[in-house]
């Protein structure tokens, strides 16, 4: 039999050197991994004339990595229970660059949706992982802190991932675009091997898939949590969906924008770094429940608008969509948190496996309305699948409120 002999002075501390260098080690994991889970996004076009396929069909090389990854989501959190999180993380980084340079030197489309779908799981590695690590080794009352940075650091990967590859496709092919990714990930990837401290408080746990099972089947059937794993599926379909074939529109008539500025698009990004703060410090505050709605109503109507000609508008829109969404995953993934009355890491694993499958299914499925309809077919079907989102969070707010 082990004592427990932890003192709060093994936790690492805000603002000490250890401090810095876990905050930038994860920053740099949760950048990579948004940077080649994204960067195909503003390529898609290219893809469709190189591959000859549809916009739909396009888009599945997002909704395989996003796919794969929700389903490791499952699975890698408890893989590190009983392997430790470094190790996994650095793995998952390796892997996922690797998978990402052979992309870029394949010329068949199957095998190129092959390879996306292995970065999707292999990249669970470090999703599921990161704030298990943070919850670990971070002291308590400074976690806020380092989870924010990290959380920041998605947000920029997945801006930048868009940002780089949509300015270099417009001077070089899409294999070296995707070579080009690939390094970097490496580079992530080695600074997070040397920076990250081993785990002090990491106690291995027995994998037992009884017990995980019962877990989920405990959510599943909480009054709120189900309405919440919807809404996560329902909120990044819509997202997904916007970005995906935005850059369709914008480079046919009457904008034809280049392949650069579509990328350059992507800084509407930064306006979730704002929204998600301001919504999750509202819900604190006010409740999640009187604030969840309004934030669905900011995303629809930044959808609306992005159905007016003027580019300056459907950019406003853009910006006024990305900020309902980060604003509404914010007050809904930390509702998640309130709501788990137990076995809370795998109620956020399994929000968040929803949140991707939605980016998966619904996201393709929009390519469909923008073959049939083009943009005003595409603003529908996220119209009505944000008014079903709009639905389910004031039934939410009906019952909080009656308790």
């Amino acid at each position: 039999m082990t004592t427990d002999t932890t003192t709060p002075s093994d936790y690492i501390e805000k603002n000490s050197p250890l401090f810095i260098k876990v905050a930038f080690a994860l920053f740099l994991g949760g950048f990579a991994t948004f940077a080649l889970l994204y960067c195909v996004q503003p390529m898609m076009p290219v893809f469709s004339k190189e591959f000859s396929v549809s916009a739909s069909e396009s888009s599945l090389l997002i909704s395989m990595s996003t796919f794969m990854l929700a389903f490791g989501l499952l699975l890698t959190g408890p893989i590190s229970d009983a392997m430790g999180r470094k190790s996994i993380m650095i793995i998952a980084l390796l892997l996922s660059s690797s998978f990402t340079l052979l992309s870029a030197i394949v010329h068949n489309w199957q095998l190129l949706l092959i390879c996306r779908a292995l970065v999707g799981i292999s990249l669970s590695g470090v999703a599921a992982v990161a704030m298990a690590y943070l919850n670990e080794e971070i002291a308590p009352r400074h976690l806020g802190v380092a989870m924010g940075l990290y959380i920041g650091g998605n947000a920029i990967g997945g801006m930048s991932g868009r940002l780089i590859s949509g300015v270099l496709i417009d001077f070089y092919s899409w294999h070296i675009v995707l070579g080009i990714m690939s390094f970097l990930a490496l580079i992530c990837a080695i600074s997070m091997w040397k920076l990250l401290p081993p785990s002090k408080h990491f106690e291995p746990m027995p994998i037992k898939f009884s017990k995980l099972l019962n877990g989920y089947l405990h959510h599943i059937v909480q009054p709120r949590l189900p309405w919440l794993f919807f809404q996560g599926f329902l909120l990044m379909g819509a997202f997904v969906t916007l970005f995906n074939y935005i850059a369709y529109r914008l480079i046919a008539p009457p904008y034809l924008l280049s392949q650069a500025w579509i990328g350059v698009l992507s800084i509407v990004y930064l306006s979730g770094i704002f929204s998600s703060t301001t919504f999750g410090s509202w819900a604190d505050r006010f409740g999640h429940a009187r604030v969840l709605w309004i934030a669905v109503v900011i995303m629809l109507s930044g959808a609306l608008i992005t159905l007016f000609t003027p580019i300056t508008i459907v950019f406003i829109g853009m910006v006024i969509f990305a900020l309902g969404f980060f604003g509404a995953h914010s007050v809904t993934s930390s509702w998640i948190g309130r709501c788990a009355t137990k076995a809370k890491g795998q109620a956020s694993s399994f929000y968040l496996f929803c949140y991707y499958i939605g980016s998966s299914v619904l996201g393709t499925a929009g390519g469909h309305f923008w073959q049939s309809q083009q943009w005003n077919g595409v603003i529908g079907y996220i119209a009505t699948i944000l008014i079903i989102s709009l639905l389910v969070a004031l039934y939410l707010k009906r019952q909080t409120l009656k308790q």
